[in-house]
């Protein structure tokens, strides 16, 4: 079912994140939740004024931003109720009801938004990718390797950005988001990191990689090298561990 859910999310997404914490909570029955924090406040400033500036009023996002409830309300009635949706294809409708997005504040001030996948098993994940041919869910990667409820498999040739590198090349973003993304985006991302928790205690780890690192015996921390990902290959600098695959064992 084409742009049916990513109508919604990529006018939410706004393509200029200041930074992006996500975290995926691995469950004891094989699925896993899936939560990603963006904070935008300082890129909605830059936006904003870009805008002033060009005069240009619509599809900046924006406005569908400002819409989003406080609390975790599905996409499904996000899509019924902002964007008048029309949704018949039960798949469809199954997995936006396990979808949920909320705006984050700081005090009165809007700053950005969040959205979690709920309870997600890999059929789930390979569906919402299924969704749309022409637009990605902002879905952290590590939640689509392999887990089994006991052991975690990190394919680390999928710690990459294409998911918003995809998002920023689509042609259906306007000109002026795509303008401000290509400019900003190195400078914007301040941090992108993604915390894997598991319901059960840490047993072994094997393999290495120099933006894992275990912080206690239910979590793991991923940080991105920022510089590493969008600079050209010839200019990186080479990883000291860059194991291809980490076995996360629990108990």
């Amino acid at each position: 079912m084409k742009k049916v859910l990513f109508l919604l999310l990529i006018s939410f997404f706004a393509l200029q994140s200041c930074s992006v914490e996500s975290e995926v909570i691995f469950h004891k029955n094989s699925t896993s939740t899936t939560m990603i924090d963006i904070d935008m406040k300082d890129a909605m400033a830059v936006l904003k004024s870009r805008v002033a500036a060009t005069s240009q009023t619509q599809n900046t996002g924006l406005e569908d931003l400002g819409k989003l409830p406080k609390n975790w309300t599905s996409v499904y009635k996000l899509g019924k109720e902002i964007r008048k949706l029309d949704i018949k294809d039960p798949d469809s409708i199954k997995i936006m009801k396990k979808i949920f997005m909320k705006s984050n504040f700081d005090k009165e001030e809007m700053k950005g938004f969040a959205l979690k996948m709920d309870h997600f098993s890999q059929d789930d994940y390979q569906s919402a990718g299924k969704l749309s041919k022409n637009y990605q869910l902002p879905i952290d990667r590590l939640a689509m390797n392999s887990w089994d409820g006991k052991t975690l498999t990190i394919n680390t040739q999928e710690l990459t950005l294409n998911g918003i590198k995809n998002i920023l090349n689509n042609k259906d973003i306007s000109s002026l988001q795509a303008q401000t993304s290509v400019e900003y985006v190195k400078m914007m991302y301040k941090n992108i990191g993604t915390t894997l928790k598991f319901e059960k205690k840490i047993k072994s780890i094997t393999g290495k990689h120099d933006w894992i690192t275990k912080t206690d015996d239910y979590s793991l921390k991923i940080n991105y090298d920022l510089n590493y990902l969008f600079s050209p290959e010839k200019d990186r600098k080479p990883l000291l561990n860059g194991d291809e695959r980490i076995v996360i064992v629990t108990e």
